[in-house]
């Protein structure tokens, strides 16, 4: 069983409307292309570093409206179409927490949400250069994966920095997820030293798919991300490199590559217990 698969490179800005026109362009192009599984950024439709301009921005899930014309464009297409991830207003829980969530949506080609993923690690860090990220001040953390049964394979959702939290994967892999998918907006920094590796890691870890949709380029107030959106088989090759410019990569998707791939190393059933370090 098989089937086409893309992953759009975006360079997303501050301005909704643009980054929504930006997204259908590659998306239709994509589908043009024969692609009927299509994956989208992390920040498809946001890219936004100032705390109060990103608040004001951004809407429920119910009143958003980049949202809304995502499902109808996977309804319009007939395609399965990844939004890698938006900034989405939760609705007031009383707790007082006005935190954002970063969400994925995993849309069926009837316009409907069939899954939802919020990120769960937050990437809260000081890299080189003085770049300094928080986004646990904007972001509320996820608490639950997210696998998805489509008819063309069993997805499991993720986003960014998530990669770098292998066991989140490998429980996907366990559980039967032949597709992983990791959209991201990586720092080019951090990008150039691990993003090729991580992603290569993770397909040889689980023999599965990676798809990896990034965004690329400088982005408003000086952000710069890496690009470089990925399609990777389960054996660990880059069937798809998206370089540093938007744009569409495909990459034929043949699921009896999973089986194969986790039949010469059966990993995924070596599981032992252990004894922890430092323990008893």
């Amino acid at each position: 069983m098989g089937f086409r698969a893309a992953c759009i490179q975006m360079n997303a800005s501050d301005d909704v409307v643009a980054n929504l026109a930006q997204a259908t362009h590659l998306i239709r192009m994509a589908h043009s292309q024969g692609a009927s599984f299509i994956a989208t950024p992390e920040m498809t439709n946001l890219m936004e570093n100032r705390s109060a301009e990103l608040h004001a921005k951004t809407q429920t899930e119910a009143d958003d409206i980049s949202l809304a014309r995502f499902q109808a464009l996977a309804h319009e297409l007939g395609i399965w179409l990844l939004v890698g991830s938006m900034a989405i207003r939760l609705p007031d829980d009383g707790t007082g927490d006005q935190r954002l969530v970063n969400r994925s949506y995993l849309i069926g080609p009837d316009g409907t949400i069939a899954g939802r993923y919020d990120k769960i690690h937050m990437f809260d860090v000081e890299l080189p250069k003085g770049e300094t990220y928080r986004e646990s001040r904007n972001y509320r953390p996820g608490h639950a994966a997210q696998m998805v049964e489509t008819p063309m394979a069993m997805i499991g959702m993720t986003v960014c920095y998530d990669l770098r939290f292998p066991n989140l994967y490998r429980q996907y892999a366990k559980a039967g997820a032949e597709v992983l998918c990791v959209p991201s907006a990586f720092t080019k920094t951090t990008g150039e030293a691990h993003w090729h590796v991580l992603l290569r890691a993770r397909a040889i870890e689980c023999g599965a798919f990676i798809l990896a949709p990034a965004q690329c380029g400088t982005h408003p107030r000086g952000r710069e991300t890496y690009g470089h959106s990925l399609i990777i088989s389960p054996w660990g090759e880059v069937l798809a490199d998206g370089g540093i410019q938007p744009g569409v990569v495909l990459a034929d998707i043949d699921l009896d590559d999973v089986s194969k791939a986790r039949g010469r190393v059966p990993s995924l059933g070596h599981d032992r217990d252990f004894t922890p370090a430092g323990g008893p």
